[in-house]
């Protein structure tokens, strides 16, 4: 029985599990996270269902992670909670579809069979899907354009701005609440019209994405102009380097591998296909070739601007102004060397990158988190998605306007009848 207590009163199942892609916080430190607004819609669905059932106190209503997606005890609650809930609602984003761990949850939840209740009731998945933000110009993996869900009942500005727009514009606040009502009657129709068994907690990290493979398109080149340490200039600290110029690391102690690891994470999640090498062995295609054959993003250590001869490489790419190539400048504001030496780094920077930095606001290695150059492993994570969307984009559109007379796009699928 799809209840929520399910196997007894020591297993407590959640009504439902809010799927949601983590959005990172702001270029900038002390920013809010933005998050809040989403844990702020789990606590009113968990308040309006409390209300409409008689789920005993103290059983939980509803599941959200809060945390990064890492570590082992944050993948086994996961997997926990995939295989006890009875209803799985994504949040609908551009971001959500790009994240692996969310189509991972996808997939979790899709493994456990549903039976209908009733032969006459309409053919449930046990999924109710949510719009965080409006989809109507971005594709619909298949699973997701499968779903026959119908958001009528939720209001017309719900289905045209989505969740989000409605928390926080206050114009909008009547139909938010309306919307999360209805979103919580429909969460607890489908509970109760299904049965739905509690599954197998599997190895999360194990598991595929339920979303479509990244198409060729989707590979992301990583490229890292650093160090080796025997190169290192005279009394420059070794600590942030290692044998590979990849093995540049600026944020510890927060992360013991190389920045390129972190930043191939960053870029997997978000569905691409990512490489990485070093600037040196992608500098050939960069400077000669017409475009790149794929969006690119440069990972640069401003003290490599000392050796000169490696530094006209990178000032030529900066030339050459290529939007699918985006150049990102990390740098610990914990490094006291760096901050020591600020002026030196920054002329040598508006030197070799005299476009990139023309294009957004100067970097200074007092600013906190200036975009494009992230003082601290949280705010890297976050410029890396905005520079590998910034990359992608600019590729495909190259790659859309280099096709004479080609057809026009379809118009792309949308949550709806």
């Amino acid at each position: 029985m799809n209840s929520p207590a399910g196997r007894g009163k020591e297993a407590p199942r959640p009504y439902f599990f809010l799927s949601y892609a983590h959005t990172p916080r702001m270029n900038s430190r002390g920013a809010a996270d933005p998050n809040l607004w989403v844990a702020k819609l789990h606590q009113d669905l968990c308040e309006a269902i409390l209300q409409i059932t008689d789920v005993p106190a103290g059983h939980p209503i509803g599941f959200m992670d809060r945390s990064m997606h890492q570590g082992q005890k944050w993948a086994e609650r996961l997997s926990r909670e995939l295989a006890n809930c009875r209803v799985f609602v994504p949040l609908y984003s551009p971001r959500y579809f790009k994240s692996e761990a969310c189509g991972r949850e996808w997939h979790l939840f899709t493994r456990r069979s549903v039976y209908q209740r009733r032969p006459t009731a309409e053919r449930m998945t046990g999924i109710v899907p949510a719009l965080w933000v409006p989809m109507d110009h971005y594709p619909l993996p298949r699973v997701a354009g499968e779903l026959q869900f119908n958001h009528d009942s939720f209001g017309g500005d719900y289905a045209t701005e989505g969740l989000y727009a409605l928390m926080k514009i206050a114009t909008y606040s009547s139909q938010y609440h309306t919307a999360v009502w209805r979103l919580a009657q429909r969460i607890v129709d489908v509970a109760e019209q299904t049965v739905i068994p509690t599954g197998q907690a599997l190895d999360f990290e194990s598991q595929p994405s339920a979303f479509d493979p990244p198409d060729v398109a989707d590979k992301v080149r990583i490229s890292v102009f650093s160090y080796r340490q025997p190169e290192l200039p005279p009394n420059r600290d070794a600590t942030w380097y290692g044998e590979q110029r990849t093995d540049w690391q600026p944020y510890r102690p927060d992360s013991s591998r190389p920045l390129a690891q972190d930043a191939a994470d960053v870029a997997r999640n978000m569905g691409f296909q990512p490489t990485v090498r070093e600037f040196e062995e992608e500098a050939e295609e960069l400077l000669t070739g017409e475009r790149p054959s794929a969006p690119s993003v440069v990972l640069v250590d401003r003290w490599a601007f000392l050796d000169g001869r490696r530094a006209d490489a990178v000032r030529r790419l900066d030339r050459r102004n290529l939007g699918a190539v985006a150049v990102v400048e990390p740098w610990n504001r914990e490094d006291q060397q760096s901050r020591d030496h600020e002026r030196m780094l920054n002329e040598l920077g508006d030197s070799v990158l005299a476009v990139t930095r023309g294009a957004r606001q100067k970097p200074s290695l007092r600013d906190d988190g200036t975009a494009g150059a992230p003082g601290s492993l949280e705010e890297f994570r976050g410029e890396m998605e905005r520079a590998v969307m910034r990359a992608c984009t600019a590729h495909e559109q190259h790659h859309r306007d280099s096709r004479p007379g080609g057809p026009p796009a379809e118009r792309r699928p949308t949550i709806g009848p």
